[in-house]
Order: structure tokens, then sequence, then C-alpha cells
């Protein structure tokens, strides 16, 4: 945790990598964001010469401006807000009603999935007056206490944006949009019931197209993990098609690989030829986003440090959570969870 004059000063600093990948909105290995015609070139993701970098070379991003804020949106039945997901628009779904589509939620009961849209990553956005799109009474589907953390994927080859929610903690969930706007539901796919005996909670989930040949898989999932022990970790799974999934029995990152409480909020990055999972640690081991090394094809385990240290004031008030990535102009950006859990707000930095 770092003070509030510089909320994204590195301490473990790593050299850039010039042949990486940039991080578009939409990207087809695990950097989603932007819009196709906002791509970069790849030297544009990379730290210039000199400047502090975070692990792997990612940028060095600092916080921008708080984006949404509870107090101001007309749907707030439970005054909080997590887990944004910034999806390019423009070019992929006709007449959208903005470049860039923000997903986020109320966590608690009952929670509901929400949309805001905007011509740009650093807003302003608009809330959608209908909001929210997917509640958690979605009959003969299911009803239940609350549905939260929306994780949009572009599905290139459907053509769809395809929305994954978790509601209970138990149980995440896929629903499929030509508009981004209206979904239809599709299946549960992750459950408690398909990790080991005693796990509690599996939720929190984002999805990234992403090549594991020896697997068969396409699509990889990263999302938070429990157990009876209480101490949330990272887990992991792959699918030929982003329906059908296959999980790792063991945590892909534990939180005591990293000296935390608890851990969550994964995020899939690729670069340079490897791939990257960011995530948060709770505020009381620190409240950090952290990086760890899995490369391309999830073997390795080698956990880099802080990859952007939350400011003790505001707006992060010693956490940061929840990061979605992408790239608008030639310009990348982390929009995030700001602030302590169910009292923040969504910010954006910019790298």
């Amino acid at each position: 945790m770092s003070e509030p004059h510089n909320p994204s000063r590195r301490v473990f600093l790593r050299g850039a990598v010039a042949t990486s990948a940039v991080i578009a909105v939409g990207a087809p290995a695990g950097a989603a964001l932007a819009a196709p015609a906002a791509a970069a070139p790849d030297a544009a993701a990379a730290a210039a010469p000199g400047v502090a970098a975070a692990p792997g070379g990612f940028p060095d991003y600092r916080y921008v401006k708080t984006l949404l804020t509870p107090s101001q949106l007309a749907y707030n039945p439970t005054g909080e807000i997590i887990f944004p997901c910034i999806r390019g628009a423009s070019g992929r779904l006709a007449n959208p009603l903005g470049r860039y589509y923000l997903y986020y939620a109320p966590h608690d009961a009952p929670g509901g999935i929400c949309l805001a849209y905007g011509d740009s990553i650093e807003g302003p956005f608009t809330e959608y007056p209908h909001n929210p799109i997917v509640s958690n009474n979605w009959q003969p589907h299911y009803s239940v206490s609350h549905v939260s953390s929306p994780h949009v994927l572009w599905n290139e080859s459907a053509k769809e944006m395809w929305l994954y929610f978790h509601g209970e903690n138990t149980t995440t969930r896929l629903a499929r949009s030509k508009d981004g706007v209206t979904f239809t539901y599709d299946k549960v796919v992750l459950s408690t019931s398909m990790l080991p005996a005693g796990t509690t909670e599996t939720s929190y989930a984002r999805v990234f197209a992403h090549e594991l040949p020896a697997k068969k898989a396409h699509f990889v999932m990263v999302y938070m993990l429990n157990n009876t022990t209480n101490h949330r970790d990272i887990g992991w799974g792959w699918s030929p098609d982003g329906r059908q999934w296959t999980f790792d029995q063991r945590p892909l990152i534990s939180h005591t690989d990293v000296g935390a409480v608890n851990i969550g909020g994964p995020h899939l990055l690729t670069r340079g030829g490897s791939a990257y999972v960011v995530y948060n640690k709770d505020k009381e081991s620190g409240g950090d986003l952290m990086i760890t090394e899995v490369g391309n094809d999830f073997t390795r385990r080698d956990h880099l440090g802080p990859f952007y240290n939350s400011s003790a004031g505001a707006p992060d008030n010693g956490r940061s959570a929840a990061p979605s990535f992408g790239t608008q102009d030639g310009v990348p950006y982390m929009v995030y969870e700001s602030g302590e859990r169910l009292k923040g707000s969504i910010a954006v930095a910019r790298g």
C-alpha cells in the first residue's frame, strides 16, 4: 500500500518486454477491452526506457478519475457496486449506445447486473435507464438472493457478448446477447459441486480466449475459490467452446503463496509470449493488486509481486481490486474497484 500522493508507484521493477502483445479491448488473448479500431502497436503497451514499470514490463498505471459512484446512480439498492468490466462495442454491435460498455453490479442482495455506456474509457459514462439488465430472479432458470460479478467476453465466432456472472456465490452462470443489453440465459458453467468436497464458493469468474493445445481448449477461466478454511484462492479451468468446462482441482494461486488472508478478482493478461494473472489481496493483507506469471500453458507459478499499489488515502483507502483492462487509441487503461470492499467506487487508471 502506498501513500496517496503516488497511488501506483511500484516497489518491484522489471525490464520492459520489447516484443510484448498489446493489451487491447477484445484482443484474442487474455487482455480484453477496446473495439478493434482502438488497438495500438505492440510497443504502445510497454513502458518507456527509464520509466518504472509493473512486473513483466506492463505499464505503470496511475489513477485518473472515478467513473461511477453508487450515490449518483438511479439503480442503487444497496449503496455499493463492484467488479467492473469494460468492453468495446463500436464495430461489433449494431447501433451501440456508445463506443464502450461498462458492466458492473451491486454485490449484496438483490444485486443485479448493470450497464453504463460512453465514448471514452475515461468517461463520462451514462447509466442505462433500465438497470438491472439481469436480476436475481430469472424464471424458469433461477431465483437467488443476488446476482453479481459481471464479466463479458466478446465471442468472435458467435458475434455475441457472453456474460458470466455469479448467484449465489456457489454458482457461475452464462447468458448471451447480440446487442450487449438484452441477454438470453444459457447455462450453469461452474459450481462448487465441480470442485473438491468442502468447496464453499466459486465466484468472481472472468473468461478469456486463450489457446491451450495440450488440453484442446480455446478458452480459460480464472475465478475466486473458497473452502471450509475460509481463505480465498484463485482457481482456473479450460474449455473448448466457453460453455463446457474442466476445472483444475487444485488452486492456481494460493493465498499463502503471496502472504495474504484472501485473494480474488483475477484477470488474465498476455505479453511477450507468456500469460499472467493479476488479482487483489484483501485490505488487511495490503489491499494491492498482485501479479503471477503462469506461462502460456499455465505451468509456471512465478509470483512477481505488486502490480498496482493501492493508495492509503482517497480514492483507494487501502484497497484496489477486480481490475479490467483495455486500450483506447493506443493508450492502455485499467478500470477497477477503488476503495474498501462494499464501500468503494469504480475508477480508471491510465498506463
